[in-house]
């Protein structure tokens, strides 16, 4: 007499192949954002800018000086540019070392958008375009320059 083989029953091939990306979907659920959307996540943690949104033209030359220069910006509007190094403006003109950029919008008078970034600002992605295999370990490993705002002299 032959041994009967206990039988298992068959489960459809489609039926594991979803049970399987159902788990990797739980997976990458339960470790949070990473990629693109952390780094956003992570670069607009902090808005510097916000605590002098709502300042007047007058206010802010008053402690930042004169901007380096300004731009027509819509119907009525204005853009103040900023060159510094450090916290942010202060009067006194642009460093001949300036590493940042600020453009402050003004809509009716009133400051409404801060904008900056490092005059030397690149993608944390360049290192990727880069032919020389050494010069892209380097890129890879550094971190793209940045910069910080505040008007330094202001009291907010």
């Amino acid at each position: 007499m032959h041994a009967r083989r206990e039988q298992r029953p068959v489960r459809p091939f489609g039926a594991v192949l979803a049970a399987a990306g159902f788990a990797c979907l739980l997976t990458a659920c339960a470790g949070g954002l990473s990629g693109p959307e952390q780094a956003y996540k992570d670069l607009t943690r902090v808005d510097y800018g916000k605590p002098y949104i709502g300042m007047s033209k007058q206010q802010v030359i008053g402690c930042a000086g004169q901007p380096r220069s300004r731009i027509p910006a819509g119907s009525g509007g204005e853009t103040f540019v900023y060159h510094y190094k450090g916290a942010g403006p202060v009067p006194g003109g642009t460093p001949k070392d300036a590493t940042c950029t600020a453009s402050l919008t003004f809509e009716g008078g009133t400051l409404v958008r801060v904008n900056y970034a490092h005059k030397d600002g690149r993608s944390p992605y360049a290192w990727q375009a880069e032919k020389d295999p050494e010069k892209a370990e380097k890129m890879k490993q550094e971190a793209p320059p940045t910069c910080v705002f505040s008007l330094p002299r202001c009291q907010r």
